[in-house]
This record gives structure tokens, sequence and C-alpha cells, in this order.
């Protein structure tokens, strides 16, 4: 299984197995990243400006991984390993119920493909400090879906109309 650089296990044999499409990929197959950072990486813009920007990827032969700046980010919406599903509170500092899981480091050679996919945080708990895996038929933990559950019914209650007279009386009441 591959390990984070401090040791701990993150849950897959091959990170790519979870790599979804390249963040840098435009709608129309175009390379993003040679179009916007071309100054980083001089000798790979200009061979994807000579192929029209397009992604390497496109071609024949080539896989995600051999392109050397493929990442690929989660969107954060339900956890990987057992599904739960992301409820963010507005206007509040709550720690989130999922996290952002890195699946791949910089190898002996620095060079890093950025892969990541939503855990929850208990699901990550477990991934870190055991040998559990992304792909273990998992269900949410109970404390997490007592959490999101939690989250759930304040966010109902935003839902429901209190005028401003009934909400000032109703803290007045509580004074």
């Amino acid at each position: 299984m591959e390990k984070t650089p401090a040791g701990t296990p993150v849950g897959a044999d091959d990170p790519y197995e979870f790599a979804g499409r390249c963040d840098h990929l435009t709608g129309d197959g175009r390379c993003r990243y040679a179009l916007g950072y071309a100054g980083h990486d001089p000798e790979f813009a200009a061979e994807r400006a000579a192929d029209d920007y397009a992604c390497p990827v496109g071609e024949d032969d080539c896989e995600w991984r051999d392109c050397p700046h493929y990442r690929s980010t989660t969107d954060g919406r339900e956890c990987v390993r057992c599904g739960l599903e992301e409820v963010r509170m507005a206007h509040e500092n709550a720690r989130p119920l999922l996290e952002e899981h890195h699946l791949s480091y910089a190898d002996g050679g620095g060079t890093s493909h950025e892969i990541t996919v939503a855990l929850c945080r208990w699901c990550h708990a477990k991934i870190h400090n055991s040998f559990a895996r992304i792909t273990d038929d998992a269900s949410p933990d109970p404390e997490a879906t007592a959490a999101r559950e939690e989250r759930r019914g304040r966010e109902m209650a935003e839902f429901g109309f209190a005028s401003a007279a009934e909400r000032y009386a109703n803290d007045r009441d509580r004074e």
C-alpha cells in the first residue's frame, strides 16, 4: 500500500485507480497548464503549443500517469469510502465533515501527481491509523451520521419562516 512521507498508509495500492480527469483539461481537450503556466515548464508548454495545446493524454500511448503535470483533486461532495455526504453550514466555522485525502506524494525524483479524494473525518482517521482501505465496504460511522443529521436539522430550521417581530419576541423571551 502507498504511504505518506510520515509512513502512514493512504488506503490504496495504486492512486491512479481513483484518479479522475485532469484538473488542467479544458472542455475542448486542451491543456490549461500549458496555456496558463508556460513559464513553469517552457519545454512542456512548447510541445503543447506545437500541438495546439492538445492534452498529451489524447495521444495513442499516453495515460494520465505519463503527463508530468497531471492533477486530479476531489470535489468533496461525499466520502468515497462510506458515502457520507457533506453538509456545510453557511456563516459557520464548523469543521467540515469531509476532508481532502492525498493518495500520492512526491517520489524519489521529486516529481508528483496530486491525486486527492474526499473522505469523511472518521474514514480518514481509520485509513491513516490502521490498514483500512478506500475500497473497503464501509458504512458511515454512527458519530458521522449523527453529525450530518444534526447539521441537516439546523439547515431545515433555517428554511422555516419567522417574521422579524416573531424573532425579536423570541429573543426577548430568552432574556
